[in-house]
């Protein structure tokens, strides 16, 4: 699992923003000689949201505090070409002030005095990719304009009310990091750096406070001492008072402390390095720090006093305890490594964390840093056998593995969302590069259905994995992604989490007014859905929680999303509808619950001007800041829920103090709103008003009202609609098909019980829909929709398996080693289960619940133990057994034999290894009733079946300490017809190469011949071939009754063989892969089909054919003895009479297919050729 963030940053070369540090650094290209260089990591850096190889990881959860330093501003060393940097700084309501930046690539730049006018002229017409203008008429003399609906823009400069002040002796500082305290405080800290990109230092520092809004300074560098260096500024996130700074470690390491909001200060120093810091959401004094050697303090006395929790701790892989979740709030969790360099998951209390009192929630190592703890979840990684599993802690209960759809074979996975009970994930299945699906759980977390299929995903500056996903604030269930289809990306719209996507309608008319003709789905809107990955800013798109129906986004109108030709567009009603307000970038910033939106003109060049608009966009008014113009370095909004004040820095030259200019909005109001002020909103969807099951209405301030809202007040009303199917998603296993119904995958039994159902008890059958989660809908259709509990029926045990915890085949001497046994289904609770180990030990437990954390035995001879397991539960037995090889561990094996032979016949049974110089084998053979096993040196034997059926063959390979297994069935009859099957070649585009796939299309390939035929299926075996294209082998197989009558003979096989070819021929053999994939089934080209066996009545065919071969066989022969007198020929008289298996490989279809046998990459025709000793049986 990686670590992700919804959206992305900002281009590299430009800027670094590491999120798991608030941390926002601007480096300049060129200004170390060549490239970006950004100062070194400070503490707390880590990127949070940076995918780990292998690895996942979700956002920080929201009640987390983020011990992190502030956001760090940065400004040239040297004059910049225009496009190369601009910013604007902003802070989300309710936090600390912050800084947000709004990255973009050089592009063409628009006077800043006219911005609704083109570089190309006054006047001058742009149409954008994929969009017409009026039916396609080029020019804009052909249009109509519609005054109305056009953009204003109030020329007349207004004055706002500002003040500017100079942190003079700072003019070399390039760095700098702010606080205000908001919350009724008039405090604003700023630390200044000079950050020496040769030496990778701080050479110097600055400490400014201000208690007037920041209307003037005072310097306190005297305060906390002319000599000491500053590197970072925290503030405490439970109470804004208590500031904390930390001196350069180079220098010394100790800690400044403040309770009085900066005014007076304490120094402790350290004997430890700080790198990260992590505050507790509740307790404001508590704090975890990681050290530079990777050990975790806490301290229960805001720094004054640590105590050492434990070493060896991963980066970022520490959580203070969930409230609500764990009982003891001073819980923490953590990730360390052992001694050997494995993974364990830990708990333990932050002032008693000794060996003794630490806990292991999950058994065993996990992944490397792969541990998230995230509001009432858990998640670790484990990969075995090649494939990552991952498994999840729903409140702390025991980890249960997540449960994606059976062929997803997740390559990557990160977790986006845990909000309101719900897991949102991102994953890259085995077919994908650059795109993830979209999938979203039940409220434990387990089972995950897909949402939205291949959404863009790209690298952010640190190589972190960004996925384009928009959360929108304020509306609950409203998302924004980028969607790539058939190489194009486009923006898709859902307002019920995912159930259902639509494309963004563009707007009706462009800035000017002149109508755009965008048709769906050929034209639409697109959006950039970049945002910052600091939690404490905002990118390219902006929503906020106290203004629920607007939204601003930079983006395209077209086919597709584009980097070119970008504007900036506005909705006011929750993305139903959208205006261009500017035909470049711009910051936008909210104020005053968003009654009034600010833009600032994203431009490297000195600016003195700003926009503001009273009415959500429609128009704009020119104000000016200051009086000369000002290289703005950032933005920085007044915390708290009004936003009235803001701070702009920047300077006049670059090697000028930084100036910073307070500018306060509050006289651009003449009043406070009152009840008469505002008017209704209802939110909808394309006019359907009920949203996540309810109907919400807003109240909104009327635009032409120019008064100050103040305090948000949140919905008017909220009223429960009545539930209907559009309420409701496929539950997992089901897939949505074109007439809305959900129905079963093709890899789905929803007959199948849970194992824990046991008799007398219930259980819940799903419907094939489940609600979808937080939806507030009542009574309608929710009954009918909803799964039922259903009294659990007896059923004996079936599906018995016994693994190893680790699902290895061997354990070391002398240690414990821990076997689970597992029951597909079958009544659990009143059930005995007798394991016996093999060695001479035994036990026995009355039911299954008891054995859930494993069984664990101790061996004390090296050996091969055979391990069986018997269950009993009145109604039906079942066993299971394990060959378990102590101190010989191994990987991988292929066995190879034919899918079916004729008795008495000899069979040979091949394991094939990969790779192939292993060394010294031991084979270890279990095949037909045989309960000892044949030990041989060779990688082959022969052996006959002397009776028909079924029959499993186990071969064990062993090499020093790997060990390596594989089981195959073989079907034995004295005769049967084959022939070899081919495919619609869309199949081969949803074929992974595993056993699994094989095995599931195998049996629904039997299913639909059965359906086309009529011929019961006890006659019919298929089994589909390893590798491309997709083929498989059919087999015709005698059919006798348990009572030993009705056998067929060898004409009825002949009838029957000949009525599938023919249904073959006539394509009427077809089945459905998944909703609108359907695969058409024929007779292959190059087949000896039908292939008659041999009996003692021979035709004159079959003699013939006979005849045929005896002549090959001569000149193979004669061939094989003069060989070596033709040059250029290589003969080889081997005959093959088994069919290749497939390898047992990894997950990754890239990684598998170089290891398959040379002989599955040959042609049908070549297998058949090769194989028709194997394929003309009979007596």
């Amino acid at each position: 699992m990686g670590k992700v963030g919804a959206g992305g940053g900002s281009p590299a070369g430009l800027s670094a923003l590491l999120a798991g540090a608030g941390l926002l650094v601007l480096c300049v290209p060129g200004a170390c000689g060549g490239g970006s260089c950004c100062p070194q990591l400070p503490p707390g850096s880590a990127p949070r949201w940076a995918a780990t190889p292998g690895g996942f990881v979700g956002r920080g959860p929201r009640g987390r505090a983020a011990a992190t330093p502030l956001p760090l501003l940065g400004r040239p060393l040297f004059a910049v070409a225009p496009g190369d940097r601009a910013l604007s700084l902003e802070r989300a309501p309710g936090t600390a002030a912050s800084v947000a930046m709004a990255p973009r690539a050089a592009r063409r730049r628009r006077s800043e005095a006219e911005p609704g006018k083109a570089d190309r002229g006054e006047g001058a017409s742009r149409s954008p990719r994929g969009m017409l203008r009026d039916g396609g008429q080029p020019g804009p003399e052909t249009l109509e304009r519609d005054p109305d609906k056009a953009t204003r823009f109030r020329m007349e400069e207004l004055r706002l009310t500002s003040t500017t002040f100079a942190l003079t002796g700072d003019s070399a500082h390039n760095q700098a990091m702010v606080h205000w305290s908001g919350h009724n405080s008039s405090v604003i800290l700023i630390l200044t750096k000079l950050y020496d990109y040769n030496l990778g230092s701080i050479t110097e520092s600055s400490l400014w406070r201000s208690t007037d809004y920041g209307t003037t300074y005072e310097k306190l560098n005297d305060k906390v001492g002319l000599k000491t260096i500053l590197s970072y500024l925290y503030v405490c996130p439970t109470n804004k008072r208590k500031i904390m700074l930390l001196t350069d470690p180079e220098i010394e390491s100790s800690l400044l402390i403040s309770s009085d909001e900066g005014a007076t200060y304490q120094k402790y120093r350290l004997n430890f390095y700080i790198q990260s810091l992590l505050f507790h959401p509740k307790q404001e004094d508590w704090i975890l720090a990681y050290s530079q050697d990777q050990k975790l303090y806490s301290s229960a006395e805001f720094g004054r006093r640590w105590q050492l929790i434990q070493e060896g701790v991963v980066p970022n892989r520490f959580y203070w305890s969930v409230m609500g979740s764990n009982k003891e709030p001073d819980l923490v969790h953590l990730e360390a490594r052992t001694i050997d360099g494995h993974s364990q998951y830990l708990t333990c209390r932050m002032q008693n964390c000794t060996e003794a009192n630490r806990n292991k929630p999950f058994p065993g190592y996990i992944d490397p840093d792969s541990l998230i703890v995230q509001d009432d979840y858990v998640f670790v990684q484990l990969t075995s056998g090649g494939r990552p599993h991952y498994y999840v802690s729903y409140r702390r209960n025991a980890f249960a593995q997540m449960k994606l759809p059976k062929y997803a074979l997740p390559k990557d996975m990160h977790v986006i969302s845990t909000d309101e009970n719900q897991v949102f994930a991102a994953v890259q299945e085995w077919n994908q590069n650059d795109t993830y699906n979209l999938y979203i759980s039940d409220t434990r977390g387990v089972y995950f259905t897909l949402a939205l299929e291949n959404v863009q995903s790209s690298r952010g500056p640190e190589g972190n994995i960004m996925i384009d996903l928009y959360e929108v604030a304020g509306i609950k269930g409203m998302f924004l992604a980028n969607k790539k289809i058939d190489n194009q990306v486009k923006t898709f719209i859902t307002y019920n989490k995912g159930r259902d996507w639509r494309l963004l309608q563009a707007p009706d008319t462009d800035l000017r007014g002149d109508p755009v003709h965008c048709l769906l789905p050929y034209c639409s809107l697109h959006l950039h859905l970049k945002v910052s990955e600091n939690p404490y800013t905002s990118g390219i798109i902006a929503s906020r929680d106290t203004a629920p129906s607007i939204i601003v986004a930079s983006g395209n109108i077209g086919s597709e999303l584009s980097d070119s030709d970008i504007s900036m567009f506005v909705s006011s009603d929750a993305g139903n509808t959208w205006r261009q307000i500017f035909e470049e970038e711009h910051s936008v910033l909210y104020l005053d619950q968003g009654g009034v939106l600010v833009a600032m003109k994203h431009t490297s060049l000195p600016i003195r001007h700003l926009w503001l608009s009273f009415d959500e966009g429609r128009s704009w008014s020119k104000y000016s800041f200051t009086s000369i113009p000002l290289f703005v370095d950032g933005v920085l909004g007044e915390p708290g829920e009004e936003t009235l004040i803001m701070t702009v820095f920047g300077h006049f030259s670059h090697r000028s103090e930084w100036q910073l200019v307070k500018v306060d909005y509050k006289s651009i109001f003449d009043r406070r709103c009152a009840e008469e002020d505002y008017r209704p909103w209802q939110l909808h969807s394309q006019g359907e008003a009920c949203i996540m099951g309810a109907k919400r209405v807003y109240k909104k301030r009327k635009s032409e009202r120019k008064c100050m809202q103040g305090k948000y007040a949140g919905a008017m009303e909220s009223e429960p609609c009545v539930c209907t199917e559009a309420d409701f998603d496929c539950d997992y296993g089901y897939e949505r098909h074109s007439n809305g119904q959900c129905l079963p995958a093709f890899w789905f039994n929803p007959s199948s019980l849970s194992k824990d159902c046991s008799l007398g008890q219930s259980y819940l059958n799903s419907t094939g829909y489940r609600k979808v989660v937080s939806n507030n809908c009542t009574d309608g259709v929710r009954e009918q929709y909803t799964a039922k509990p259903q009294k659990c029926p007896g059923k004996a045990p079936r599906g018995l398996r016994i693994v190893t915890a680790d699902g290895k085949l061997t354990a070391e001497q002398g240690h414990n080693v821990t076997l689970m046994v597992q029951l597909e289904e079958g009544d659990v609770q009143r059930t005995l289960i007798q394991v016996d180990f093999g060695d001479g030990v035994a036990v026995s437990y009355v039911n299954l619940s008891s054995m859930e954390d494993g069984i664990k035995h101790v061996y004390h001879n090296v050996g091969i133990f055979r391990v069986t397991v018997q269950v009993d539960n009145g109604l039906g037995s079942d066993s299971a057994v394990l060959y378990l090889h102590v101190t010989c561990p191994l990987e991988h094996v292929h066995l190879s034999l034919p899918f079916v032979t004729t008795k008495n016949k000899e069979v040979n049974a091949t394991a094939v290894l990969w790779p192939s110089q292993v060394g010294t084998l031991t084979y270890v053979w279990w095949y037909g009733n045989n309960t000892e096993p044949l030990i041989t040196l060779e990688g082959s034997i022969s052996f006959k079946f002397t009776s028909e059926g079924m029959n499993t063959i186990t071969v064990q390979v062993s090499a020093g300490n790997a060990i390596l297994q594989d089981t195959k069935s073989i079907a034995v009859y004295e005769e049967f017809r084959s022939l070899r099957l081919s495919f619609s070649p869309n199949l081969d585009d949803y074929n992974p190469d595993i056993p699994e796939w094989r095995r599931d299309i195998s049996r629904v390939i039997k299913k639909s011949l059965v359906e086309a035929t009529g011929v019961p299926g006890e006659h019919i075996l298929v089994a589909v071939l390893p590798g491309l294209p997709t083929a498989a082998e059919l087999f015709v197989l005698p059919y006798q009754d348990p009572t030993g009558e009705s056998k067929r003979s060898a004409e009825d096989l002949e009838q029957i063989s000949e009525l599938l070819i023919h249904k073959l021929n006539q394509n009427s053999v077809h089945f459905e892969l998944k909703p609108g994939v359907q695969i058409l089934v024929h007779a292959a080209h190059l087949t000896a089909a039908p292939l008659v066996d041999l009996t003692p009545t021979h035709s004159g065919s079959a003699m013939l054919m006979l005849l045929s071969v005896v002549f090959v066989g001569l000149a193979v022969f004669v061939i094989y003895k003069f060989k070596r007198k033709i040059p250029g020929i290589n003969v080889y008289a081997q005959m093959q009479n088994e069919k290749e298996r497939e390898m047992v490989s990894r997950v990754s279809p890239t990684e598998s297919r170089p290891h398959i046998p040379q002989t599955e990459l040959r042609r049908p025709g070549q297998l058949i050729d090769e194989k028709v000793d194997s394929q003309l049986l009979g007596e």
